[in-house]
């Protein structure tokens, strides 16, 4: 007997095991990669990781995660040979993201090109089916608002429109397109048409992927939301004294004489975001108090670059163990989470002992940056799973922060603003007027969005969208449809397709997807009951949910893989996190703030004392306390 033969023998049973889409793959996988899979694919199969005692879920997450490095991370463009920068000479996170890779002066850049998790899959034949206008007034459009509970307030959905003005915005070609509302929508559609702009493709001179879309902010974590993207918006920003940002006198983001704001990014901006904008200046400029304080020499530029570090890095702190926790909300994900940042054995091993490996003291502090192979960049597959629109309700509940507190610190309602009222160029005059104390702890204690079909807000669907000066459009747009022909016309795989591409069982059946009825009539309709068809967005909102996920399992996987990669593959999370970059009292500062509360604390020491009740301050304020849980994280049981 042949050893082609014996192979096939020995592999036959597990090609019965292993679903058809993925023996192609399975046959390229190294040995340690086939292990991993048959044990990623036999736990998904019966659909029970989540509820695995934490520790194996832990051990089930990094086998998942292992493949996706492996299998799930590609570049986009060129990479260089033969160059390298020496890091000393840039100790400091540049204007425009260039120098963090030694190796690659441009990965993480402004206007470096997005990478991908798995190939694109052309889909120029069929932008339109189905129509885009047609999949948003019947699957996505809200209805009636369905909020989270307590879980995610809206200082959460403010948090990841102010990380995503962060990370991406995909570069606008000036040819435009126009969707029309065919007949059988258009009495439910507010516009009737719409024109916006196409992404613009560029050339990546690469025969693999041969186009490719810009991002116009720099994907790194490296608080470019607040000091901009590019050298020219940095100057507008610093006011070039003690290493300060500007910032207006009643604690808000200033304003140039024509009335825009002076910020790192001011594109399609709003209330939420602006005060999020100005709490980390805030943080900014107490920073760079402290350091001059503790380091009189320090000069202006000195005192700006070591501020940005560390504050960069309790942003990034803050939505690794903070915000992400409470979106993900199970022991398995807290465990997890808090693993990225300090390792299995935790804070306090790490604090005693120092950096003894990223698996014991996780990827912050490790002693050389990890790419994988793949230069840095965020990826087109997540843009579409941060696609979280729902999250916005219809109204934003101001609260009486004069009155008594009632039980759990809850305030009495004054009065409704409907967004329509806070977004945009009215949103920054609304906010001067509601002031930052009590825009802070309205949104504090209201409930956000669910990600569900149907709660897509109708606002949104007749919408003023901005130029990236911050200056209005001047034509409305559709944002659900738009989002639905964004994903196509980037050439992101569809709902089936891109579950295989993250090595995850593809649906057969609508009822794999969801247990609603009327779900299911109305998808069958819209896609003619293909399931094929399904366009990515509505299968994440769709999806049933495990239970304390706010998002869907399909998007948790992209996070898997990219949340940990903007961390490892950072220098300055990594071999230049430490004393001689941040300095002593910038790492201390980083060390010492564990959640937005202490940013909060910092700035406004009564604000969390008077009207927070809740642990974190991401969840709806006036919601009870965690009670303490006596069993050891790691062996606990989900129930």
């Amino acid at each position: 007997m042949s050893f082609v033969m014996l192979k096939n023998l020995l592999l036959s049973p597990l090609r019965k095991f292993i679903h058809k889409d993925f023996h192609e793959i399975f046959e390229k996988m190294t040995l340690i990669d086939k292990l991993f899979f048959l044990i990623v694919h036999f736990i998904d199969k019966y659909n029970f990781w989540h509820r695995l005692p934490v520790f194996f879920g832990l051990l089930y997450l990094g086998a998942r995660r292992t493949l996706h490095q492996q299998y799930n991370l590609i570049n986009v463009g060129r990479t260089p040979t033969g160059v390298r920068s020496n890091p000393a000479d840039y100790p400091y996170r540049t204007a425009d993201g260039k120098f963090n890779d030694p190796f690659n002066e441009g990965a993480g850049s402004q206007f470096s090109f997005f990478g991908r998790n798995m190939m694109p899959v052309d889909q120029d034949n069929k932008l339109k089916k189905p129509d885009p206008m047609v999949v948003a007034t019947k699957l996505l459009a809200r209805r009636k608002f369905i909020d989270t509970g307590k879980q995610f307030n809206m200082i959460a959905a403010s948090w990841i429109q102010f990380m995503v003005h962060d990370w991406i915005d995909h570069l606008e070609d000036t040819q435009q397109v126009e969707l029309r509302a065919p007949k059988e929508v258009a009495n439910e559609c507010p516009l009737k048409s719409f024109r916006f702009n196409k992404s613009k493709k560029t050339p990546t001179d690469f025969y693999e992927i041969k186009t490719g879309h810009l991002n116009s902010r720099t994907p790194w974590w490296d608080g470019s939301v607040i000091y901009g993207s590019n050298e020219d918006v940095l100057k507008k920003v610093r006011t070039f004294k003690d290493g300060k940002l500007k910032l207006a006198e009643n604690g808000l983001i200033q304003q140039d004489e024509n009335g825009k704001i002076i910020s790192g990014d001011v594109r399609n901006t709003w209330a939420g975001l602006l005060t999020l904008q100005a709490l980390f200046v805030q943080e900014h400029n107490a920073v760079c108090d402290t350091l001059k304080e503790e380091y009189p020499e320090l000069e202006d530029e000195e005192l700006y670059r070591h501020a940005r570090l560390v504050t960069s890095a309790v942003i990034a702190k803050v939505h690794t163990i903070d915000w992400t926790v409470q979106l993900l909300k199970t022991d398995t994900l807290l465990a997890g989470m808090r693993a990225n940042w300090y390792g299995l054995l935790g804070k306090k091993f790490k604090d005693t002992f120092g950096h003894v490996g990223s698996i014991l003291s996780g990827v912050v502090g490790m002693k050389k940056p990890e790419n994988h192979g793949v230069p840095y960049s965020l990826t087109e597959e997540f843009v579409c799973v941060y696609r979280m629109h729902q999250l916005l309700p219809d109204t934003l509940q101001l609260r009486n922060i004069d009155a008594t507190p009632g039980p759990n610190k809850s305030l009495p309602l004054t009065n409704e603003i409907p967004m329509e009222e806070v977004v945009g160029s009215k949103g920054k005059e609304n906010l001067s007027r509601i002031g930052f104390t009590k825009q802070m702890v309205s949104m504090g204690h209201q409930a956000s969005g669910a990600l569900e079909l149907w709660n897509y807000p109708m606002w949104m669907r007749d919408l003023i969208a901005q130029d990236v000066d911050g200056t209005d459009r001047p034509h409305h747009i559709d944002l659900a449809a738009l989002e639905i022909y964004r994903d196509r016309e980037r050439s992101v795989a569809r709902y089936n397709d891109f579950r295989r591409g993250m090595l995850q069982i593809p649906i057969s059946k609508w009822e794999d997807l969801t247990d609603d009825e009327e779900a299911i009539r109305t998808l069958r309709e819209v896609y003619d009951d293909d399931v094929e068809e399904l366009d990515l967005l509505v299968g994440l909102m769709a999806e049933k949910k495990i239970k304390g996920f706010a998002i869907s399992e399909t998007a948790f996987n992209i996070f898997l893989v990219m949340a940990i990669r903007r961390l490892e593959a950072d220098r300055f999370f990594t071999s230049n996190y430490n004393e001689e970059t941040y300095t002593k009292k910038g790492l201390e500062w980083v060390n010492t703030t564990e959640c937005l509360k202490d940013v909060l604390d910092r700035h406004y020491p009564e604000m969390t004392e008077k009207w927070m009740n809740s642990n974190s301050a991401f969840s709806v304020w006036d919601s009870s306390p965690e009670p303490h849980n006596p069993i050891p994280l790691y062996f606990r049981v989900p129930q």
